[in-house]
């Protein structure tokens, strides 16, 4: 059963905002749980509210939407965004920031509803690991070559100035890819950020171990190295790790 998928409304004029509520009105799995008329009030309504969606309208005075959005996936819960606008010109600038959809106005009913369909599938990690465990494999590319990773063998993976260092159980690998696109991947799997630079598959955790300032040093099996967990993402790492 899909959960409910908490969505903020963002936009400057309130009767697209009313329109935008009427039309996710008709998908159950929405809930709309905020609306905010500029891009200030999104960034303060998001941490207020933690909802699964952003819908952002581009044009709006002083922060835009794409200023909101680069500000939005440095929140420690990143929530799916999409925008929405009446101006086509903003969509390549709005998917380098790893935007779910490009919702154009006036909206297209259809068009929602393939919006819709993808977001919930990003958000059934269960649903979407049934399809994926049996052929996914991360394609990492070296010298021309192409090697397929299976997601359960990586260890950890690491940003490092301007690559992403992918460590596994026998290897070690570097791309291009951000962490964060990575971990947008990576969503069926048990990957868990402990660190803004650092992703790791909790499949492997052995144990933590207090530090300093809140912060833990955290264990995997078969790695000597520790990793460090920061201290803002220690309550949320234990929960997923604990019965």
């Amino acid at each position: 059963m899909m959960r409910t998928i908490r969505t903020l409304i963002v936009d400057d004029e309130r009767y697209a905002r009313e329109e935008l509520t009427y039309l996710l009105s008709k998908f159950p799995a929405i809930q709309v749980v905020g609306e905010a008329e500029s891009g200030e009030t999104a960034l303060l309504k998001t941490l207020q509210l933690q909802p699964d969606v952003v819908v952002l309208d581009v044009e709006m005075p002083k922060m835009n939407g794409i200023e909101a959005a680069k500000t939005l996936v440095e929140l420690k819960k990143v929530p799916l965004i999409i925008f929405a606008t009446a101006y086509p010109q903003f969509a390549a600038e709005a998917f380098r920031i790893n935007a779910v959809d490009y919702l154009l106005k006036p909206y297209d009913e259809e068009q929602l509803e393939q919006t819709i369909d993808r977001i919930e599938k990003i958000l059934s990690p269960v649903q979407v690991a049934d399809n994926i465990e049996k052929l996914g494999k991360l394609a990492v590319e070296t010298g021309g070559e192409i090697d397929y990773i299976l997601p359960q063998a990586i260890l950890y993976m690491y940003r490092d100035e301007k690559v992403t260092k992918i460590i596994t159980q026998t290897d070690d690998y570097e791309v291009r890819t951000t962490l964060k696109e990575l971990e947008s991947r990576l969503v069926p799997y048990s990957f868990f950020r402990i660190h803004k630079g650092y992703l790791v598959n909790l499949k492997y955790v052995s144990r933590l171990t207090p530090w300093f300032n809140g912060a833990y040093q955290l264990e995997l099996e078969g790695l000597d190295e520790k990793l460090s967990v920061s201290r803002n993402y220690v309550k949320d790492l234990r929960q997923r790790l604990e019965l």
